[in-house]
């Protein structure tokens, strides 16, 4: 991860503590093309832990976690990250596996940022 991944990584988790109260505990970023891929562990919160304890709750939480995660960013257009980079923010594409709080969210942008950010690696 260069100097710019980590600093989008920090941006996200800005992002989802400011808007959710809570942000992933670790999250790695790799830019690929128009993408950046975000990895992130400990996205859960000791209630949606408890939550998770029952069948019922974890498919909650994981609807939960993706719809909601999407909707978010679409009402609150992530400007930090576009500002950072240099490009438009399109789209989201999320997804979480709840027993072992791991997620992935992959950004797509207008520009390959990939190719803009890797000649300073």
């Amino acid at each position: 991860m260069n100097k710019f991944e980590a600093e989008f990584s920090n941006l996200v988790r800005s992002f989802r503590k400011k808007h959710m109260g809570k942000g992933p505990s670790k999250i790695n970023t790799t830019f690929c093309k128009s993408w950046a891929i975000c990895e992130m562990e400990g996205n859960l919160s000791p209630v949606e832990k408890f939550i998770a304890t029952a069948d019922e709750g974890k498919d909650m939480l994981r609807a939960a976690r993706t719809e909601m995660v999407k909707d978010m960013y679409r009402k609150n257009p992530p400007i930090e990250m576009e500002e950072f980079l240099g490009c438009k923010f399109l789209h989201l594409f999320v997804d979480i596996d709840i027993d072992r709080d791991f997620g992935m969210s992959v950004f797509v942008f207008d520009e390959d940022i990939e190719q803009k950010f890797s000649a300073s690696k």
